[in-house]
This record gives C-alpha cells, structure tokens and sequence, in this order.
C-alpha cells in the first residue's frame, strides 16, 4: 500500500475521527495535517472545547503520521499542552511536524493552531510492529 494513502484508509475505520468530522488537510512520509470544526456538542460547562476535542485531533494526526512508512504503529505515550480556549465554530488543525525514528520507536510532535496560532502542542510516541497495511 502506498504510505500516503494509509491515513485515508485509517480515517474510513474510524468512527470516533470521523464523528469528531476530522478531514485530512495533507500528507507526506512520516507528517499528516488534520483539521476539524469546534461543534456545540464538543463545549465543556464553561462553553469552551472540552480539551478531549484537541487532544482526540492530536492524536489522530499524530497515528496517521506515524502510520505512513507502512507498518501499524501504535501509541504508547502522550501527553499534551494546552495553551488557548477553543470555542463553538472554531476551525482547528493539528500537524505532525517533528518525527524522530529510533528503532522501533517513532517521536512525535504535533502543533494544533486556530489559523496560526498555537493553541495546544502534543508528544507522542509510537511503536513500530512488523505487521504491514495491506
């Protein structure tokens, strides 16, 4: 399977992307940039994204990213920073932008912006199996 075609075919599985209305913005080996817009039913009691919302779209950039050199990888931790409130209507992305391949692990980060903004970073890292998308 093509490596760039691998988060399209992730996303087709997901059904918590896809209520989420993730949309996949770019890819490229080893970087995938995503985007959603912020939907009443995401507000928190305060009428702000409840930070699950940022960090779900986080999470899905950073998989598909690292799934693109064609072995499922999977997740074995992350955490994430939030810097900015997110409100109703807001359109947010999140980019893979730094990938670091040691072994069998892959090191992420990934910035999630309101325009051009920073609103929240995420780190993740990933393990490498040896099972291949098909």
């Amino acid at each position: 399977m093509k490596p760039t075609t691998i988060p399209e075919k992730m996303l087709s599985q997901d059904a918590f992307s896809s209520w989420l209305g993730v949309e996949i913005l770019e890819i490229s080996l080893g970087k995938c940039k995503v985007g959603l817009k912020i939907r009443r039913e995401m507000l928190n009691s305060m009428q702000k994204a409840h930070g699950g919302i940022t960090y779900s779209l986080a999470d899905t950039a950073f998989g598909f990213a690292a799934n693109t050199h064609g072995n499922y990888a999977v997740s074995i931790e992350t955490s994430i920073n939030h810097i900015e409130a997110l409100h109703e209507n807001d359109y947010i992305t999140a980019e893979s932008i730094v990938e670091v391949t040691k072994n069998k692990l892959g090191f992420h980060i990934v910035e999630l912006k309101k325009g051009e903004q920073i609103v929240a970073l995420f780190k993740g890292v990933v393990y490498r199996t040896s099972k291949e998308w098909e």
